[in-house]
């Protein structure tokens, strides 16, 4: 059995919803892991941020213009009368429950619920399409099986038993529909894996049901070794190990989520970025097979800052980093980049909603600089710190552009540099031509 995920864009009309039909009725009896159409989760924050500021009129017609869209859909994707009266009742009756929310007071577990029906509506179309077609398909709710604990964690063992008896009730289904993104907490509330969770969810479906492979289709062939916005003449890498999809992913290569893979490597489970576009084409396998002295993709990450602390307290003193970082820790902002000297610490942020209370937290020890309108460039591959000659080659790229940080020897599979925005592409190109 495989789990085959497909993103928005790939359901993102009622041909590209058939399209994906096509490619899922192979005779293989596969999970298949849908994500809301493409546009549907921004049209939902949109509408619950009209509901926090209390205007249900403008939610309304956002609302109203969503319906509508979905209306069209179903009239173009079922042939029958049937099933597109019966696909029009449920969607009508999900849209119903949005409406309700215009009427009383909105919270978090309101925006939570109405999140959960992009994912919803896409998988009841895509499973009574194929029922019309004649394909036993059956729908397994995730909020039936998918479930976070009080630390916001997935429950492996709960996710595992639950979904095992829901196969176990359907033992003839050619097919089994499911919706990533959307689990239930430790409460039992509608919640979410975080955007993106759709990668996340087929990995849980995947490590749960011990499956042959993990399947991500999306509309890109695999993962470039380079940003192809930016680059010319990218190409797709065939082989990644687990660590390294996992920094690209982190750096800035939006094919992926970063949290996907941690399931899928520990069991060991091999993961195939493939396109919808280009059902053929053999995308990007990620395992826990190495290539040996390959430096394999760069990735960029934006929107960084950068934060020096300089002090004589911290020659020779132990606990001075301690104290640093837990300012980062009490006000729950992640670190990317770290390099050290004898009298100063440079570091990186991507979140800055906290800043000036860091940077006054910071102030008690030490002179504080900031550079924002920043970028970090992520080269991955083989790094082992024996490999002789990947630094000089990337430091002979990067000759006649200024670098702020270089962070080396944290990860076997990364090398990251900091640059100017203003720098960015030209750093992408430069490196590309040097390494590739």
């Amino acid at each position: 059995m495989k789990v085959l995920k497909f993103g928005g864009t790939s359901v993102g009309s009622a041909q590209r919803m058939k399209d994906v039909t096509q490619l899922i009725c192979n005779g293989e009896k596969n999970i298949i892991v849908l994500s809301a159409m493409s546009g549907t989760t921004n049209t939902l924050v949109e509408i619950s941020d009209y509901l926090y500021k209390k205007n249900p009129d403008g939610a309304g017609e956002i609302i109203n213009t969503l319906e509508k869209k979905y209306f069209g859909v179903i009239e173009e994707l079922y042939a029958t009368r049937e099933y597109k009266d019966k696909t029009l009742d449920y969607v009508k009756a999900n849209f119903d429950c949005i409406r309700s929310f215009t009427k009383d007071l909105f919270t978090l577990f309101e925006e939570k619920v109405i999140l959960a029906q992009g994912e919803l509506i896409s998988s009841e179309l895509v499973n009574l399409y194929l029922n019309e077609c004649g394909v036993k398909s059956v729908l397994l709710p995730a909020l039936d099986y998918m479930r976070i604990d009080k630390n916001g964690e997935p429950d492996a063992v709960y996710i595992k038993e639950k979904l095992s008896e829901l196969l176990e009730k359907h033992p003839n289904a050619d097919l089994y529909i499911t919706q990533g993104y959307i689990c239930r907490n430790a409460y039992g509330e509608i919640d979410n894996l975080q955007r993106g969770g759709s990668d996340y969810t087929a990995s849980l479906i995947g490590a749960a049901v011990n499956a042959d492979e993990i399947q991500i289709w999306t509309d890109i062939d695999g993962m470039h070794n380079n940003d192809p916005r930016f680059v010319e003449g990218t190409s797709p890498v065939r082989n990644l190990h687990f660590e390294e999809a996992a920094e690209l992913a982190y750096f800035g290569a939006k094919i992926l989520h970063p949290t996907c893979v941690l399931p899928a490597k520990l069991t060991n489970i091999p993961v195939r970025l493939l396109n919808t576009m280009e059902p053929n084409a053999p995308g990007t396998l990620i395992s826990n097979n190495l290539e040996k002295g390959k430096i394999k993709a760069v990735a960029a990450k934006d929107n960084i800052t950068a934060i020096k602390i300089k002090s004589g307290r911290m020659l020779l003193a132990y606990g001075f980093l301690r104290k640093v970082f837990e300012i980062f820790e009490s006000y729950q902002t992640p670190i990317d980049m770290v390099t050290t000297s004898e009298v100063g610490v440079s570091l990186t942020i991507d979140n800055i909603k906290n800043l000036q209370d860091i940077l006054d937290d910071l102030k008690k020890y030490g002179t504080v600089t900031v550079d924002d309108n920043m970028v970090i460039i992520c080269i991955v591959g083989d790094m082992e710190w024996e490999n002789i000659g990947f630094e000089s080659r990337i430091l002979e790229a990067m000759k006649d552009i200024p670098v702020r940080m270089i962070a080396y020897g944290g990860s076997n599979y990364n090398i990251s540099l900091l640059v100017k925005a203003e720098d960015k592409k030209r750093t992408l190109q430069t490196l590309s031509n040097h390494l590739f």
